[in-house]
């Protein structure tokens, strides 16, 4: 799994990006709040984990800026505060679980393990509205009230990542990298051919969901006003 992991703190060590690392999980790490919301929104981890030494109101604002934001990734949330109304703050302002220090290795793979597959239960399983249509990504299907098509495999893939992105910009490599995988020989063209097919099938549905092209940064549902 892609890995973002935001620390309050400059580490005495790197323990725990190297545990991931050793159990192959590809890591990118800040110690800065402000950068970390920066990588968060890009939309191209996982899981996001916040490792912290106690509650603040930068880690707070952290998890309340990435919901805020529409970012469905999985956030685990790992702190020395036990207190039960630290885990109450930390869960209500948008993390998906908590974990005390110290803790053992196992439980924390297993608990990351978990958020993966809650993850990618979601994304398999549910239909996803946006605008005036609707993608069922387990048939294929993109609808109106009016009509429906198919799409292929790729396709779903790509409305559905632009769709759970709807609030921010999308880049292409970003596109490769979750559509395709890090290992693949997909380049820019790749997607532009499939946004090419994907809004000819919106507008063959006279739906008012339009894919935006932002100059030099990447693509962007809209709703047409008109």
């Amino acid at each position: 799994m892609n890995i973002l992991l935001v620390e309050d703190r400059i580490p005495s060590d790197d323990s725990l990006v190297q545990l991931f690392k050793e159990n192959n999980h590809k890591i990118d790490h800040t110690d800065s709040m402000r950068y970390g919301l920066y990588l968060a929104l890009t939309g191209s981890h996982d899981i996001i984990v916040i490792d912290t030494l106690t509650h603040t109101v930068d880690e707070i604002n952290l998890l309340k800026s990435i919901r805020k934001s529409g970012l469905t990734s999985p956030v685990f949330l790992i702190s020395t505060q036990s207190d039960i109304s630290y885990k109450v703050i930390g869960l209500d302002s948008g993390a998906d679980d908590y974990l005390v220090k110290p803790f053992s290795t196992e439980e924390l793979f297993a608990r990351i393990r978990a958020l993966g597959r809650r993850k990618n239960s979601i994304l398999l399983n549910n239909n996803l509205c946006y605008g005036d249509i609707t993608l069922y990504t387990n048939c294929l299907t993109l609808s109106t009230e009016e009509a429906k098509i198919k799409l292929t495999c790729q396709e779903c893939k790509i409305l559905e990542f632009l769709i759970i992105r709807r609030c921010m910009i999308t880049s292409k490599d970003i596109i490769i990298e979750k559509i395709w995988g890090l290992d693949t020989d997909a380049h820019g063209n790749h997607v532009e051919v499939y946004i090419y097919f994907i809004r000819k099938k919106l507008k063959s549905l006279n739906s008012k969901v339009i894919i935006n092209t932002i100059r030099g940064l990447g693509y962007k549902l809209d709703i047409k006003s008109k």
